[in-house]
């Protein structure tokens, strides 16, 4: 079968884009197709469906706006890349799919699709097209549910690190609290410290939102990327601390119904908008510093 086809893809400004729809072509998109839906669909039910992946949808739409851009910009020469270690990763990806999909783990058995499809287009078109879209491979990623292992392991430090500080603010003011690992006691009432509350879907979603937004402005400007990248994770941790201390202020003075109904979710809105801004706000008091570090795209 000829491969050659694939790559009137990234040749999408000349005339071999206009070939683009052929037998081979076809059959490559079908089975991309049968590849990626039902692991897609399966993400979307059980992850985008949730808070801690309610960003999924967003990021996909623009990963793949962000993809076909760079795709539209490049002129770029296809070298297939070497046959035995491409055939080999593609093997490796491949299996460790089967092997999630039959067992039913769907953090693995996504990322090994994903996985699978790099190595597919590392075969077809080679390493330059992987280095001039690395952004858009990056960045889709956001879309896939991390594992249970990584999550736990992240926000349980985060859990009762916000309670605990929480806790001795609070009480440094006077208020009847305290805390045993992720649980809050003030007064007569009783708190837990959840993963929504402790900073993880912020952290994503904000990291996601951040990288995005650099992307854009300073897309060719490694030290802006990696700085403003970086400010996210402290910025939704600090938001999200002030977060609970709202929280448990409302049940302390309005009682728990009042804490688990509009109000918890008005302020996990209104801090998520809060470190947004705050991000923006990062990114224009450091602009001097990115001066001259590489070229600012802004659109």
């Amino acid at each position: 079968m000829n491969f050659e086809n694939p790559a009137s893809l990234v040749r999408a400004a000349g005339p071999a884009s206009r070939r683009f729809i052929t037998p081979a072509n076809l059959m490559l998109a079908l089975g991309c197709a049968a590849l990626v839906l039902p692991t897609m669909v399966q993400v979307a039910r059980d992850s985008w469906s949730t808070e801690q992946g309610g960003h999924g949808p967003l990021v996909l739409a623009t990963g793949l706006w962000a993809l076909w851009r760079e795709i539209r910009g490049h002129n770029f020469k296809i070298r297939p890349g070497p046959l035995i270690p491409s055939l080999l990763l593609l093997g490796l990806t491949l299996s460790l799919f089967v092997v999630a999909r039959i067992t039913g783990i769907l953090e693995v058995e996504a990322f090994a699709m994903y996985a699978a499809l790099i190595s597919g287009a590392y075969m077809l078109c080679g390493s330059a097209l992987l280095r001039a879209i690395w952004f858009p491979l990056v960045y889709l990623a956001f879309t896939l549910p991390p594992p249970d292992t990584v999550v736990t392991a992240v926000t349980q430090p985060i859990k009762i690190a916000i309670s605990e500080g929480a806790v001795s603010f609070l009480y440094l003011l006077g208020y009847p609290v305290a805390s045993s690992g992720v649980t809050i006691q003030i007064a007569q009432y009783q708190l837990l410290v959840a993963a929504a509350c402790a900073g993880l879907n912020s952290i994503v979603t904000l990291t996601a939102l951040c990288v995005f937004y650099v992307y854009l402005r300073h897309r060719s400007n490694p030290i802006a990327f990696l700085v403003i990248a970086l400010a996210a994770v402290p910025v939704a941790i600090i938001s999200n601390f002030i977060r609970v201390l709202v929280l448990v202020l409302v049940t302390y003075y309005l009682g728990d119904a009042a804490a688990q109904g509009f109000l918890h979710e008005f302020a996990g809105l209104l801090m998520f908008s809060v470190a947004l801004i705050t991000i923006f706000g990062i990114d224009k008091l450091a602009e001097p510093l990115f001066t001259g570090r590489g070229t600012s795209v802004a659109t």
